[in-house]
């Protein structure tokens, strides 16, 4: 199979490198320096170029914070550019996949997040990847998908993980916000999901929004702790982790509090399952820290 992935030095597309090319497939990777995803007639002519038999949108503004005062951009990322590729595919009849996020929702209440629950987003970010999904649906491209995941992590890019051992270093005490609730995911594992459901979407019985997230919601203070756990493995300080409030740690953007997707419509897929992230942040800490 000839995935045709849009994104190119972000964790999911490098991920999708990775995982689709392990896996025997032909992965191209287009990424800023190719085109912009903002200009629908250079993406028509990339997917006419490379006839993909899968095209995934893997591209995002993802700086949640700078969003809210660089809305214009996060909007030409995140839902112009979603529609151009939705349109291509369209046009070409290819299944197509897009990538989008737990800031869709409002993240209120205490019950993991829907497919069809309402959505109500906090900010920028959310509101624009929200209006890429719109757009996508308005287009209605027959062969298509959206993937809403949360909480992304990987050996790529700024993340989480990556932030945690560098502050790790240097810190013997850090505080980290312990009041909001997700899943914690693995680029790679985001990629093999992909991939899980792709023959699905091509032929027409996967269709709509799903769900999928690693296995055990957790808190970011939890998360925090298990990152160090798996770092002490290479000789790395274990920090003290204190555990505050959102409120204690103010930022431009919102965070929902509870960002828990239900991932039953995924797992109803012929294979699928949901991976245990500590898998993962073990497999993204070794990367690392074998790296240097």
């Amino acid at each position: 199979m000839k995935v045709l992935v849009f994104g190119r030095g972000g964790q999911l597309a490098l991920a999708m490198r990775d995982q689709g090319s392990g896996a025997g497939h032909a992965v191209v990777c287009l990424g800023r320096e190719s085109l912009s995803i903002a200009d629908g007639t250079a993406v028509a002519d990339a997917v006419r170029a490379h006839a993909p038999d899968l095209i995934v949108n893997a591209a995002a503004y993802t700086a949640v914070d700078k969003a809210e005062s660089d809305a214009a951009e996060a909007y030409a990322v995140n839902c112009d550019g979603t529609r151009h590729i939705a349109a291509a595919a369209r046009d070409a009849d290819i299944p197509f996949i897009h990538v989008s996020t737990d800031y869709v929702f409002a993240g209120n209440g205490d019950r993991p997040w829907r497919e069809d629950d309402a959505t109500g987003p906090l900010g920028v970010y959310g509101a624009s990847k929200l209006a890429g999904e719109q757009a996508m649906a308005d287009l209605g491209p027959a062969r298509s998908a959206v993937l809403r995941t949360s909480w992304v992590f990987s050996p790529y890019g700024a993340n989480f993980v990556r932030t945690m051992l560098r502050l790790g270093v240097d810190r013997p005490e850090l505080r980290v916000v312990a009041d909001q609730l997700g899943r914690p995911t693995a680029a790679h594992d985001i990629a093999d999901a992909i991939l899980l459901m792709a023959p699905f979407v091509a032929e027409g019985s996967a269709r709509g929004v799903y769900h999928f997230g690693g296995a055990e919601p957790t808190t970011w203070h939890a998360f925090a702790q298990a990152v160090f756990v798996s770092a002490a493995r290479h000789g790395r300080p274990v920090p003290t982790v204190h555990p505050i409030a959102t409120a204690d740690y103010p930022t431009p953007a919102r965070r929902p509090a509870n960002s828990v997707l239900a991932c039953d419509r995924y797992l109803a897929l012929p294979g699928a399952v949901l991976p245990d992230w500590r898998i993962g942040l073990d497999k993204a800490v070794d990367a690392l820290l074998t790296a240097g």
